[in-house]
């Protein structure tokens, strides 16, 4: 049975209440015509479904394990009514869709030495607030990655440094937006598991992902002077990654909806081999070992020589210390948890004996797929407000009066109409998206939605998502409330630009970080094998919370300087 794990540390959020409240007159019907939270295409679906598409054929997708020495014959699953999707090269085993009877008679072939499900991955970053003020990032540096490249600190990459070169690093997660100006250089090849082509864009039928693998990439390999759409503040150029001249070669496995199959990781994994590269990096997980298939596929492609590296997972919290997430919890793979930008580990970033580095992953500036995030500007009578806007709200501007709306009840708007407003929502409960869907079917054209955060954390609100139909919607925090709702009854302004750049946080910012400063190193002496580059990283690391190796640190945090410094000693 495939098994599904949520986005790691991104709650879901909940559906419509379908509760019908009328405030004593104050509200009005809802309009006609008006698509909220829907699919914005003709056969669109109900407010509060998704697009995620469930087996309507009753079969499950397994990974079918032969014994050591049998043959593997695609054809035998095929006449046992299996549907192969996938056969692999390094265990002997092969990826299928069966039925329960399928099932069962493939497990009576003697040949056949078990059936694993194909459990569901899940990308392990969440979307959060943006910005920066200059190319280098406070993460790059922390690393110490323009120490390497620019030791004179003058924006131009210095002749002969290791800046990646020859390096081939294959990116394992939800794809890539190829226009984005700041990879357009670094991408080598690509193949999309999702759609089985060689297109690798996060994109499904019109359905654009949040850019996962974008923002993954550009840690890796942002260009200088590339920039796309920046924020306010950010630098003209936009930003660099760590080791700007590595080849990208980028797999698409998650979906739209952040979700993978081991069958198509697996099927990644023996792909990225074919090409030739050198490091794989995994930004995505499940809190379930994934079998002794998956475990035996990734030992085998660090046998043949690849570093693999992956996130730790996002499960811990300020009470509990969550174990590390698969595949970074195999002993082949390098694992990498998340610290904020003072070098204190993130409360979500998960923990283990088995724990080899630490690396940024707190509001981790990067590029995203193009114009795939907004900044917002709230403006009432002269009057600027700080605000944030919410993630998988679209672009666009809108002038109206301010209504309040209470918390997003249904006919709860207080004299709004059909021919637009701004609704002010209390966002103290509930979800934001079906507290959108009720005003917005009352006639709201902007939301602007009233929390409990401050405006001095970090913090972002989000809308159901991707490729749902929202009008431009943005929150303040506490400290804004109750200026904001003196403008009751007035005209307000509210606009969203959207922009190619976002800050995420999660221990999937980490990992790529760490790819990069392995490829730095390894740029710098080829002949290395994987086991002596993390070897290296390991013991050049900045050593962290308690002495030595701790479960919270790893070895400490990975240091690109640190890591070229000692590898001048080695013969």
């Amino acid at each position: 049975m495939r098994r599904g794990w949520a986005l790691l540390g991104l709650l879901a959020l909940a559906a419509c209440s379908g509760v019908d409240v009328d405030i004593s007159g104050q509200g009005h019907e809802e309009c006609t015509n008006v698509e909220a939270g829907t699919i914005p295409e003709p056969g669109r679906i109900a407010a509060g479904s998704t697009l995620r598409p469930e087996a309507a054929d009753g079969r499950e997708a397994v990974l079918v394990r032969y014994r050591s020495g049998a043959r593997v014959s695609e054809a035998a699953v095929r006449r046992l009514g299996g549907q192969v999707t996938a056969q692999y090269r390094f265990v002997p085993a092969v990826a299928a869709r069966v039925t329960p009877e399928e099932r069962a008679r493939l497990a009576a072939d003697p040949d056949v030495e078990r059936i694993e499900p194909d459990v569901e991955l899940r990308a392990l970053g969440l979307p959060m607030t943006a910005g920066s003020v200059d190319e280098y990032t406070d993460a790059v540096r922390l690393v110490q990655a323009p120490t390497v490249w620019d030791a004179n600190a003058d924006g131009v990459l210095d002749t002969g440094a290791p800046i990646g070169t020859g390096i081939r690093v294959c990116v394992i997660d939800s794809g890539l937006d190829r226009r984005h100006p700041e990879l357009a250089i670094p991408y080598a090849a690509g193949h999309d598991f999702v759609d089985d082509d060689d297109d690798p864009s996060d994109e499904t039928k019109g359905v654009r992902g949040i850019g996962h693998g974008t923002h993954v990439a550009g840690i890796i390999a942002a260009q200088l002077a590339s920039a796309g759409a920046t924020w306010p503040g950010m630098s003209r150029g936009g930003m660099v990654g760590v080791a700007p001249g590595v080849q990208l070669l980028i797999a698409r496995v998650l979906n739209v909806h952040e979700s993978a199959s081991i069958s198509d990781v697996l099927s990644a994994l023996e792909w990225c081999r074919q090409q030739k590269a050198h490091i794989a990096s995994l930004s995505l997980g499940a809190s379930v070992d994934m079998g002794r298939t998956a475990r035996e596929s990734f030992q085998a492609a660090r046998d043949a020589g690849m570093l693999i590296v992956a996130a730790a997972g996002n499960d811990s919290g300020p009470d509990n210390e969550a174990p590390l997430s698969y595949p970074a919890a195999y002993p082949s793979v390098l694992a990498v948890g998340a610290v904020d930008m003072r070098g204190e580990v993130a409360t979500f970033s998960n923990r283990g004996d088995t724990l080899s580095l630490v690396a940024p992953g707190v509001d981790v500036l990067s590029s995203i797929t193009l114009q795939g995030a907004t900044v917002s500007e709230f403006e009432a009578e002269g009057q600027q407000y700080n605000s944030r806007s919410l993630f998988f709200s679209p672009a666009g501007e809108y002038t109206g009066e301010l209504i309040d709306c209470g918390q997003g009840e249904a006919h709860g708007c207080k004299g709004g109409t059909c021919d637009g407003f701004v609704a002010y929502v209390r966002l103290t409960r509930g979800s934001a998206s079906s507290a959108a869907r009720n005003v917005m079917k009352q006639g709201a054209r902007a939301i602007v939605f009233g929390t409990d955060n401050s405006e001095s954390e970090s913090w972002r609100k989000l809308l159901d998502g991707p490729g749902l139909e929202w009008v431009p919607s943005l929150a303040v925090g506490w400290e804004s409330r109750a200026a904001v709702l003196e403008n009751l009854g007035k005209r307000v302004h509210v606009n969203l630009r959207g922009v190619d750049y976002t800050e995420f946080p999660g221990t999937s910012m980490a990992a790529p970080h760490v790819t990069g400063v392995a490829a730095l190193v390894w740029s710098a002496r080829p002949t290395l094998t994987a086991t002596e580059v993390r070897s290296l990283l390991e013991r050049t690391a900045k050593d962290l919370g308690e002495p030595g190796h701790d479960p919270r640190y790893g070895y400490g945090l990975v240091q690109a300087k640190a890591a070229l410094d000692a590898l001048q000693q080695v013969p």
